[in-house]
């Protein structure tokens, strides 16, 4: 009989209740005293049987909570399934010439217990074969051992509205109702089982609601805009150091996104969260050049950690102001406070250094004066920001944060010169609505605004953005977020028409 067909049948008797350990041979299956059965008693017609073919081919079988049963009905498929067993079990020990039969009644026993049961003992066998042959063909089938693959598609139309201009601008608004897509596939590959490499394809062909009203903060969170060619944007490892450290390392795509806390635990997502980009994360902090780097979690104690990294933008090109320490570069640090099961704080600082052209304080969230306060010429900036979340109770979940940005320019006619730029943000979440698993959300703050420039002109005005939307999952695969986003006097700049947005999200996972 093949070794596969014999390591199948343990799996086949623990469908059947039978208290046989998975994944071993016959010979191997531990063995139940009778006196570990519980039901059992010298009384019971069954006891001296058992007994005997305990001591004489250690081939006792009873149920996984260490019962016989005598006085339940025995099915014949059950029967047939234990008496396999047995005949295994005596079939290894002979063949190996460990034991030998003890007289020929024994042999007149196996043969019509052979006869009687042989419909339900092929029945059985055939069920193994079938399943060899449904392992051997998953095995011949599957895409990897180590790999996983997960997938998210998203779709949305969107169109913007209110106004009649761009901001800062007499061109007409761009209002036409726009269907886009995002496409994600993760390859997921664990080496040891405590470690994470991710390779992420990645392609989309959102036009830019900055392109159609002209600035930054009506931009969605999860635009992506290569024209569906497929790109790979991430490649990304982390692996325990230690019980309490965990280390990454970033090739490509790899950002505070992946290491650090956001402290918005139900809108921090691109995919599952808010529909705009300023209200996903703090931009003060958690938005930079990033590409390259190296980073850190540490787990001090249960209320205590801090999330440390190095990023780059440039790090894979050799050319001069490029590179991993002479192009565009964040050092970024956060201290994780838990006080208690349902408060989290966090307080980041981060340091940033752009050569020129790549030099934005925003992250594209915010006026273009907070992106660039001195042009594109290189900048520097000491980023902080203060983050947390509070989970109400049960439904209501509370997050927000500040942000400040102080930036100075490194060259040309305002060398030295700095400049401040702030922003916050506060939002709230309802969950489990009308379905287990929905929310209604609203969310709003000033995106990013230079309120000082040093021999400039800083933003004069004040905007603010507010959002609504309301996520329902449709099933655990599929979930439709619709809402809408208003942005008033858009760039910081009260001469703006105020500009709304209207979006729909479908979310698929696969």
């Amino acid at each position: 009989m093949k070794v596969i067909y014999k390591s199948l049948i343990p799996l086949i008797f623990s469908l059947l209740n039978i208290n046989v350990a998975y994944g071993q041979n016959p010979a191997d299956i531990p063995i139940n005293n009778v006196s570990d059965l519980r039901d059992v008693s010298p009384n019971d017609w069954a006891y001296e049987s058992l007994q005997n073919l305990t001591q004489r081919y250690q081939c006792l079988l009873g149920y996984s909570d260490n019962n016989f049963k005598g006085k339940q009905v025995l099915t014949r498929y059950e029967f047939a399934a234990m008496l396999n067993v047995c005949l295994q079990k005596i079939e290894t020990l002979v063949s190996r010439g460990e034991r030998e039969l003890s007289d020929n009644s024994d042999l007149d026993i196996i043969t019509r217990l052979n006869q009687d049961f042989q419909p339900e003992l092929t029945n059985l066998r055939e069920k193994i074969d079938n399943l060899e042959t449904n392992l051997t063909s998953l095995e011949q089938r599957q895409f990897s051992t180590t790999t996983k693959l997960k997938g998210e598609v998203i779709f949305t139309p969107a169109a913007a509205f209110g106004s009649e201009t761009k901001a800062n601008s007499d061109e007409s608004l761009d209002n036409e109702i726009a269907f886009s897509d995002r496409i994600r596939l993760n390859l997921d590959s664990s080496f040891t089982g405590k470690d994470r490499l991710r390779i992420r394809l990645e392609s989309g062909n959102f036009y830019g609601l900055n392109n159609a009203t002209g600035t930054d903060m009506s931009r969605l969170g999860y635009e992506v805009d290569n024209n569906n060619n497929v790109e790979i944007t991430d490649v990304v490892y982390n692996f325990p150091l230690g019980k309490n450290i965990k280390t990454w390392i970033g090739a490509n795509g790899f950002s505070t996104l992946d290491m650090a806390n956001l402290h918005n635990p139900i809108l921090g997502s691109s995919s599952s969260g808010v529909l705009t980009r300023f209200n996903y994360r703090n931009p003060a902090v958690f938005r930079n050049g990033e590409q390259q780097g190296l980073g850190f979690n540490i787990k001090f104690n249960q209320m205590l950690g801090m999330d440390l990294a190095y990023f780059t933008g440039n790090g894979e090109n050799p050319r001069p102001g490029n590179g991993l320490f002479n192009g565009d570069y964040t050092a970024f640090s956060q201290l994780n406070i838990k006080p208690s099961d349902n408060i989290s704080l966090g307080l980041a600082l981060a340091y940033s250094y752009y050569p020129g052209s790549e030099v934005n304080f925003s992250g594209s969230t915010g006026s273009e004066l907070a992106k660039r306060p001195f042009g594109k010429v290189p900048t520097s900036g000491l980023r902080i920001g203060l983050q947390g979340d509070w989970r109400i109770n049960e439904k209501i979940v509370f997050a927000g944060w500040g942000g400040y940005v102080n930036a100075k320019s490194e060259a040309g006619i305002n060398e030295n010169n700095t400049a401040n730029i702030w922003n916050w943000s506060a939002n709230i979440s309802f969950l489990d609505m009308f379905k287990e698993g929905d929310f209604i959300a609203l969310a709003g703050g000033m995106p990013p605004k230079a309120t000082y420039i040093e021999n400039g002109t800083n933003d004069k005005d004040t905007s603010h953005l507010i959002e609504v939307l309301y996520s329902y999952p449709v099933n655990d695969n599929i979930a439709i977020t619709p809402g809408f986003y208003v942005i008033l006097n858009p760039e910081h700049n009260s001469n703006n028409d105020s500009i709304w947005v209207g979006a729909i999200r479908t979310t698929f996972k696969f």
